[in-house]
């Protein structure tokens, strides 16, 4: 039977299900070979999973004559790319979050209160802002326009973007010192 996108159903097949089993034979062997390779035994079962990701998504492995040699041909391949990304991401750099370091997740009745107090005296420190400062100081730093951009739409030089920037963050960090 058909499935609904028109790719054959090869669920049920004989064939399938001959290979079914030569793959889920292989899974302990595989736990055995990511957890000789990694030292974070958390993935070892998330690699495996991607092994078998790339074989179903392959198709058919009716033109292998070594199953299992082309299993830990993948195998390798996703390791390979584990650590690529783990390299593009430099996931070695990362620390784990410590709350004791930065700031707990509670937030307590008095934080809370400094916090919209904060908030206030930064909103009223905007709204007293020249109209020109107020409004590339808000397509920056709210609509995160490039300081080009916002020169464009206003008709001014990048330059007198820059200053008027300088102006509203002068003013901000001021606030700042003030509290």
């Amino acid at each position: 039977m058909p499935h609904r996108y028109g790719v054959p159903d090869r669920k049920n097949s004989p064939a399938n299900d001959a290979r079914g089993l030569a793959l889920e034979a292989l899974r302990d062997p595989l736990i055995g070979y990511f957890r000789r390779r990694v030292a974070e035994q958390d993935d070892v079962q998330d690699l495996v999973q991607e092994v078998f990701l790339r074989l179903s998504t392959r198709g058919g492995e009716d033109g292998i004559e070594n199953l299992r040699g082309y299993v830990f041909q993948v195998a390798a391949s996703v390791l390979a790319d584990r650590g690529r990304r783990r390299t593009v991401r430099k996931h070695d750099a990362h620390i784990e979050f410590d709350p004791d370091r930065g700031g707990g997740a509670e937030l307590g009745p008095d934080r809370i209160v400094a916090g919209r107090e904060a908030l206030k005296a930064v909103m009223a420190a905007v709204a007293q802002m020249p109209d020109r400062t107020r409004t590339v100081f808000i397509l920056r730093r709210l609509e995160g326009m490039a300081y080009r951009d916002i020169a464009a739409q206003l008709g001014v030089s990048v330059s007198a973007v820059e200053k008027h920037m300088l102006r509203a963050t002068e003013r901000l960090a001021r606030l700042g010192e003030a509290q």
